[in-house]
């Protein structure tokens, strides 16, 4: 590791020795990292079309993540702030992210011509048995009555001609 005088030590602030999850190295300019896949991402989306709600999407909490990274000197308060995890696994998803919008443009989703009709595949074959079923059981005798007492006609009312708009029988 390092060797750190014991005035220095102070200086450094506490340094994570390990993140605790296997494959998982420790990045100590954690935040760095992060403005900079965020200050990324947010230039990547932009070939996205601006209605899409992907980019709407991705903006929103990336923009806020930014936000966090630039208010927070501390690690531990942004990891905290942002709640989803240790700065090294929010790397390690600004990184996915990266990868995913160029997977998208690749993609393009959001181009598909108003005649595009969808190829329907029916499958007749018998579920095989180790296959796990969720057949819902029956649904309980008051609610086929509700359903019948909203879907039925009412009877005619007839309002008298009073100004009270009292309903008779």
């Amino acid at each position: 590791m390092f060797l750190v005088r014991r005035t220095g030590a102070a200086l450094l602030g506490r340094v994570k020795e390990t993140t605790g999850i296997v494959g998982l190295d420790v990045v100590p300019n954690a935040r760095e990292v992060l403005i900079s896949l965020y200050d990324k991402t947010l230039h990547e989306i932009k070939a996205v079309p601006e209605g899409e709600n992907y980019r709407k999407a991705v903006e929103t909490f990336t923009r806020n993540r930014l936000n966090v990274c630039l208010a927070e000197n501390d690690s531990d308060q942004i990891e905290r702030r942002i709640g989803c995890g240790q700065v090294e696994e929010l790397i390690e998803e600004a990184q996915d992210e990266l990868h995913l919008i160029s997977k998208m443009i690749e993609w393009d989703p959001w181009d598909v011509p108003e005649d595009y009709e969808c190829k329907v595949i029916e499958n007749d074959r018998p579920i095989p048995k180790h296959v796990p079923q969720h057949r819902p059981g029956p649904l309980p005798e008051e609610f086929y009555k509700t359903l019948e007492a909203m879907t039925s006609p009412k009877p005619a009312e007839k309002i008298d001609g009073s100004t009270s708009g009292q309903i008779k029988e």
